[in-house]
């Protein structure tokens, strides 16, 4: 019997979904990357963002499937405003273009924005926030994950990708210090096909990949999955070139399903699984700094530390009009799971405690948005968000007696089990009128309301307002200010769990608040965009002033962060970038200075040593994760329509670490310089064959990411090393 890839993948949704279920808009940019246009393989390019900030959606209904479809999409891009923020937008192509193809972490892909800052364990921090992202996947709020090394979503999925920051609208909350807002690719634009590849080199590096995609009558369908495994999976703690113990197994997968229930309806399914295993990669010659049984030395070159992630989640969604009214509604759980697990002699020799680390989180979310034209010049915009999360911590950890002077008493360990489970309950309500007062100036103004219950409750009113001025038919202005509410992450080390270590070798001193709180702040943004011929230049500033700013650190062995509190905060800074696209030649170009500070810490100060808590009590301090000047560039030539070479780069003044005084010091500056040609092979026999050959840091250089010190950092990390890398790609039709 013949089986229709339609009707596999609905298995696989389907299977997906019960999994899950059991284990659980064009703003005023500073730039719009401009990457050089690929094969047709990579799907069709995004739409042209520019003048769209008007739009209505008033496609015709009465058309074939594609173009229900086309009218829908621009009724759900109804839904999101179009002025007060800034915005970063890279496409299919953009993304096909970067020197390692769409197998290119999601993550990477996000530093060509500008004032994006790379950290380690593959974490990005934007415009000074520690991590603070919102991911929406077509506009449907998706929950973090527990924080870890892997990286959830596939670059393969996305038709474009917009990195909105600034002076947000008022149907943004929770996670406020960018939105990543992914469109994903679907078989109504793609038609029947597929593509079938894989990218191997250095490392051990093999990765192969399939995507699917399609349509028959009302369906629709868009199903990836890649496989990847290499030797350096996360950053090596010493410069060699070869990193001990890192080897990494990481497997995902992703699935769109919609059927068109009539003209003005459409019901979409989409999931996403990941299943990651990392080797946690060791630095030779440290010093144990404990005795086990009758041992006194340990070679740390030979410690076995691992860490597994996991993330399941599945969203429903209804999208329409109904009148002129356009709307989407949406159900999703999302599950995410980490384990850590110790070198039990090991970590107990060098740390004073292996601790077997089982964390859970299981969100669940139900999501409203509409959007209602009124008065001729009115766009009125309302909705709701809930989100109740229920997160479990279990951890059994081995310890030494310790003396009260915290010195090793006994060299035999015993085990200490501690269990914490929170839930946490998140609401929102939304209202914002886009106003077009004349054609050339566009206010967006608006309220929010934001309740948050776990440790304690929490709640707060946000006003939000934005300005679009058209000064001229090339001069964008824009300005906004922005109140925020963000709550914390539902991780949370209790009261309970340190007193559990009382006269042990990993004791902690018991004081102060070890309650996260919520992070209030006032945004203010202000910019321009410009166009003179062939070029684009945007420049933003933006300053925010912070009451109660969140923080995470790495304060104990297991690669677990934590959250903490300052009680003052303080971030600032300015973003330049330029694009450039004549004929065969594409290039951009990001610059961005930044200065994001703290003063006195007062949620979970545990962690802290008292003279380090009694300096920053009393003084501004750099935030471990402020990186004073950052860039971002890269260039395309495409010698004919089958072959381009290009190149790219990132610059960092470096991030902090500890000098005389916390976070004193900047990282040496540091530049990675990569390179790539494609070409595309056509036979008579099996048609095109798409390839490329990338070359990863060209230069070799070795640069710290990490030092091991700063504020909540637990371990140096450095950047990749030179690498070598081909794709073969094959695309294919039905």
């Amino acid at each position: 019997m013949k089986v229709s890839p339609l009707a596999v993948g609905l298995s696989l949704a389907l299977y997906a979904y019960a999994a899950t279920a059991g284990a659980m808009a064009t703003t005023t940019p500073p730039g719009i990357a401009q990457f050089p246009a690929v094969d047709s393989s990579a799907g069709p390019s995004a739409p042209d963002e520019e003048g769209a900030r008007n739009r209505r959606g008033t496609a015709a209904k009465e058309l074939g499937a594609v173009n229900v479809n086309a009218a829908l999409d621009t009724a759900r891009n109804n839904l999101s405003p179009d002025t007060g923020s800034s915005e970063y937008v890279i496409n299919a192509q953009n993304i096909q273009a970067l020197p390692l193809g769409a197998s290119t972490p999601l993550n990477q892909v996000l530093l060509q924005a500008p004032g994006v800052v790379q950290d380690s364990y593959g974490q990005l921090h934007v415009r000074g926030d520690h991590a603070n992202l919102q991911y929406r996947i077509n506009g449907i709020m998706l929950p973090e994950s527990i924080s870890g090394f892997g990286q959830t979503l596939d670059p393969r999925m996305i038709q474009s990708v917009k990195l909105l920051d600034g002076a947000l609208p008022a149907q943004y909350g929770e996670r406020t210090a960018a939105v990543v807002d992914i469109t994903t690719k679907n078989g109504t634009d793609l038609g029947n096909g597929g593509v079938v590849g894989v990218t191997g080199g250095s490392f051990g590096t093999v990765n192969p990949y399939l995507s699917v995609w399609g349509n028959s009558g009302k369906w629709s369908y868009y199903f990836t999955g890649n496989y990847q495994e290499n030797n350096a999976g996360i950053e090596n703690p010493t410069a060699s070139r070869d990193p001990v113990h890192d080897h990494t197994n990481q497997l995902k997968g992703f699935g769109d399903v919609s059927y068109l229930v009539d003209n003005d309806t459409r019901l979409s399914f989409l999931f996403g699984v990941t299943n990651n295993r990392f080797q946690i990669p060791n630095n030779p010659a440290q010093t144990p700094q404990f005795g086990y049984l009758d041992l006194t030395d340990f070679n740390s070159a030979d410690l076995n530390e691992r860490q597994n992630e996991q993330t399941r989640f599945g969203m429903l969604a209804l999208q329409g009009k109904l009148g002129d009214t356009s709307y989407q509604v949406a159900l999703g759980q999302r599950f995410s799971g980490l384990q850590y697990y110790p070198d039990d002699i090991g970590d107990l020799m060098f740390n004073g405690v292996a601790g077997q680390i089982n964390q859970s989180d299981r969100a669940s979310t139900f999501q409203a948005d509409f959007a209602t034209p009124w008065g001729g010049t009115h766009t009125l915009r309302y909705g709701a968000y809930y989100e109740f999360d229920r997160a479990g911590t279990h951890t059994h950890s081995l310890v030494f007696p310790a003396n009260p002077d915290g010195s090793q008493a006994s060299t035999l360990p015993f085990n200490i089990f501690t269990s914490d489970r929170v839930l946490a309950k998140t609401a929102a309500l939304y209202v914002q009128d886009e106003w077009d007062i004349a054609d050339n100036f566009t206010l967006n103004y608006g309220l929010r309301g934001d309740r948050y219950t776990a440790f304690r409750e929490e709640s707060q009113l946000s006003p939000r307002v934005g300005l679009v001025w058209q000064a001229t038919d090339s001069t964008t202005v824009h300005a906004g200010y922005s109140r925020y509410f963000t709550p914390p992450q539902t991780e949370l080390v209790s009261t309970g769990n340190i007193a559990a270590f009382a006269n042990t070798t990993n004791a902690v001193k018991d004081y102060g608040n070890n309650t996260p709180l919520t992070e209030r702040s006032n945004y203010f943004d202000a910019g321009v965009q410009q166009n003179i011929g062939d070029w684009t230049l945007g420049l933003d500033a933006y300053y925010r002033k912070v009451s109660r700013l969140q923080d995470e650190g790495q304060f104990g062995a297991a690669l677990v962060y934590s959250t903490f509190n300052y009680k003052y905060g303080r971030v600032r800074g300015t973003e330049f970038s330029a694009t450039y696209n004549h004929g065969p030649i594409s290039a951009y170009f990001n610059t961005a200075y930044s200065r994001a500070m703290g003063k006195d810490v007062i949620t979970s100060q545990y962690n802290f040593g008292s003279d380090e808590l009694a300096y920053i009590a009393e003084n501004w301090i750099h935030l471990d994760h402020d990186q004073k000047l950052t860039s971002s560039g890269g260039i395309s030539y495409a010698i004919n329509d089958d072959t381009k070479v290009g190149a790219d780069y990132l610059f960092g003044s470096g991030l902090r670490e500890d000098g005389q005084v916390p976070n004193g010091l900047s990282l040496p500056y540091y530049f990675q310089l990569n390179a790539s040609v494609s070409h595309d092979f056509h036979f008579d026999s099996v048609g095109k064959l798409h390839t490329q050959l990338a070359l990863i840091n060209v230069l070799d250089r070795s640069y710290e990411l990490r030092s091991g010190t700063g504020v909540g950092v637990g371990a140096p990390q450095f950047g990749p090393r030179r690498g070598v890398y081909l794709t073969l790609e094959k695309p294919f039709s039905f």
